[in-house]
């Protein structure tokens, strides 16, 4: 048993969407959050500015003594997983490997989309990563940034959110496909406007559910578990303004048990 906490960092909100399934599949896991909302949105920095910007979170963790990070942002997860790996002396998960596995996993995957922020689709990171498992599947991508800001603002299930969703996902009417990759953690709390735009044959892959099944694998054949009885109360950080990660946390982590805090980097 290791009850030393989980570290997870997003560039802002998109990482509560982690730690809502780490609360339902590891409940006896204490998490610390940081939400660098100070530098966001990353999606639309460069590679090299990214990487940095993890780096220093992941140097925090470090004196946080954690025993896991959990990367849950897809724009830094291209740019800083390897670095991050490298540098950190705790296992490091991102979400692009574990979300295209998680995508050719399903019924039917001829045909994968990918939506994500700028950065992701520019990169192309889940299109490499889903052809170095099946080099035979057909990719269609699209950078879908304003859907971040939709979720940073609070304004999911609006009809802003909905006529933004449409707007966004275009392509897929023209190019359709059987599966979805929610390529932003952010994605994830926009899923009920996502389905109703593209049907309910689409499946929508989570690339969070799959990171976090990473994460409790690598925990329990390291006996890592933390067995606690009682259930522990995570710490949330924003690098920006505390009051709208207290606002995101409210509306997305009910029933949980946490404090939220502003952290200067």
């Amino acid at each position: 048993m290791d009850k030393r906490p989980i570290g997870i960092m997003d560039s802002g909100l998109g990482g509560l969407s982690v730690i809502r399934i780490m609360n339902q599949q590891l409940p006896h896991e204490k998490l610390i959050f940081v939400g660098d909302q100070g530098h966001f949105p990353y999606g639309t920095r460069t590679q090299q500015d990214v990487c940095q910007l993890a780096l220093n979170i992941g140097e925090f963790f470090k004196r946080q003594n954690v025993k896991m990070m959990i990367i849950a942002c897809n724009t830094a997860t291209a740019a800083a997983l390897s670095t991050l790996q490298q540098k950190m002396p705790f296992p490091v998960i991102g979400m692009i490997a574990p979300g295209a596995k998680g995508a050719l996993q399903q019924e039917h995957h001829d045909s994968v989309g990918v939506i994500g922020t700028a950065s992701t689709i520019k990169n192309h990171a889940y299109e490499k990563a889903l052809h170095q498992l099946d080099p035979d599947v057909l990719v269609v991508e699209k950078a879908a940034q304003p859907l971040v800001s939709i979720v940073e603002h609070g304004q999911t299930g609006t009809s802003l959110a909905k006529q933004t969703v449409d707007e966004q996902l275009t392509v897929f009417d023209q190019r359709p496909v059987e599966t979805l990759i929610l390529g932003c953690t952010h994605f994830p709390f926009l899923a009920a406007e996502i389905q109703q735009k593209l049907g309910k044959k689409v499946t929508l892959v989570d690339p969070a559910k799959e990171a976090v099944n990473s994460a409790e694998k690598w925990l329990i054949s390291h006996d890592a578990c933390n067995d606690a009885a009682l259930l522990p109360q995570s710490q949330l950080y924003s690098t920006g303004d505390v009051k709208v990660l207290e606002s995101g946390a409210n509306q997305w982590l009910s029933n949980s048990n946490y404090t939220c805090a502003h952290l200067e980097l």
